[in-house]
């Protein structure tokens, strides 16, 4: 296969297709999206998910969405998209990069209905073409994402060298994007240089996504991976077997603290005390200026099923106990090495210079 050429979710012959997450590593399936209420359900089941997809998958959404929608005259589209909107945003709370796209989508239809307003066309003619605007913005979302991965992996490779020992937690690669990943990019493009990089995949309790989906990715694409439980991560990197920790990142802070999935700010801790570098690949869509610190992060909490039952023949803790399940855990801005975006690497002081990388052109 093309190294990175997995996509969760395109457009194809009119339809949303997705790759249900939920059924890997032992069952590829397909799945048409046609409604709302599907593509509200695909999210928040975690059949799409990772942040740069799930923005993907909002915004054909909202599309989805509209196709959907009968109004005749522009001013009741527009109020029921922006409806549909906040239906499709209350999906999941972490990963800003829904509410991103949401609102990208929103103010894009928004101005091209101020214009035809002020046309005096406002007619059902005029509400198709408003449908045709939103498919047309998913669309450069979409193949934004793709565009931005590649850069990522770029930048990325920059801090790697051959034959180094990688570790990752979660799945940022090829499954949470439009293409290729974010933290993974690099090691598609170095798998295509020869690079030969050896990567050890957090199993990621405990919706396994390091191993049910990194660990199948990367193996699907004959790249050298290793699944090791989320406690050995120590023994590895003392091991001397880890040269670089790689990982994405659902919501970045102004001041550089990230959100992601749970486990990883352990990891981090973990690697400044082996001196081992810790890089957050974070596109600048993903970067949300608005909020101060990791603090103010919304942390999505999920059912304890999750933990006792999800992915085994028999319960694994006793019936009526109380659980703890976050989704996410913030990565103080201390722990980072540098944060990769698609525009370049960034490098404490993350207050001064994040600001500068998400306003450079």
């Amino acid at each position: 296969m093309e190294k990175g050429s997995i996509s969760p979710i395109f457009w194809k012959n009119g339809k949303l297709v997705i790759l249900d997450q939920t059924k890997l590593p032992n069952r590829e399936i397909y799945r048409e999206l046609g409604t709302k209420e599907e593509v509200y359900d695909a999210i928040k089941t975690l059949a799409v998910r990772g942040a740069p997809a799930i923005g993907d998958c909002a915004a054909y959404g909202l599309f989805v969405s509209a196709r959907n929608r009968k109004d005749q005259d522009l001013a009741s589209f527009l109020k029921g998209i922006r409806e549909d909107a906040e239906y499709l945003n209350s999906s999941r709370p972490t990963a800003v990069n829904l509410s991103w796209a949401l609102k990208r989508e929103v103010h894009v239809l928004e101005d091209f209905a101020r214009g035809k307003t002020e046309e005096g066309k406002t007619g059902a003619d005029v509400v198709e073409d408003a449908k045709e605007i939103l498919l047309e913005e998913a669309h450069k979302i979409w193949n934004e994402d793709v565009e931005s991965c590649r850069s990522m992996g770029e930048y990325g490779l920059s801090l790697l060298k051959p034959g180094m020992g990688i570790l990752t937690h979660c799945n940022a690669g090829a499954l949470a994007t439009a293409k290729y990943g974010t933290c993974l990019s690099p090691v598609y493009l170095g798998e295509e240089q020869g690079y030969g990089f050896k990567v050890f995949s957090d199993e990621t309790r405990p919706l396994l996504q390091g191993a049910r989906l990194t660990a199948w990715e990367l193996h699907r694409a004959g790249i050298d991976v290793t699944t090791i439980c989320d406690n050995m991560a120590s023994i590895v990197m003392k091991n001397g077997w880890i040269d670089a920790v790689v990982v994405g990142c659902d919501r970045m802070a102004a001041n550089g603290d990230g959100a992601n999935k749970i486990g990883t700010s352990g990891v981090a801790i973990l690697a400044k005390e082996y001196g081992i570098p810790f890089y957050m690949y974070v596109p600048t869509s993903t970067i949300d200026l608005n909020t101060e610190t990791g603090a103010d992060i919304p942390i999505e909490e999920r059912e304890g099923a999750e933990i006792r039952e999800m992915w085994y023949r028999e319960p694994m803790a006793p019936e009526g106990i109380h659980f703890y399940n976050p989704a996410f855990d913030v990565t103080d801005a201390k722990y980072i090495t540098a944060v990769v975006t698609e525009k370049g690497v960034v490098y404490p002081p993350y207050t001064e210079n994040l600001p500068k990388i998400v306003k450079q052109g």
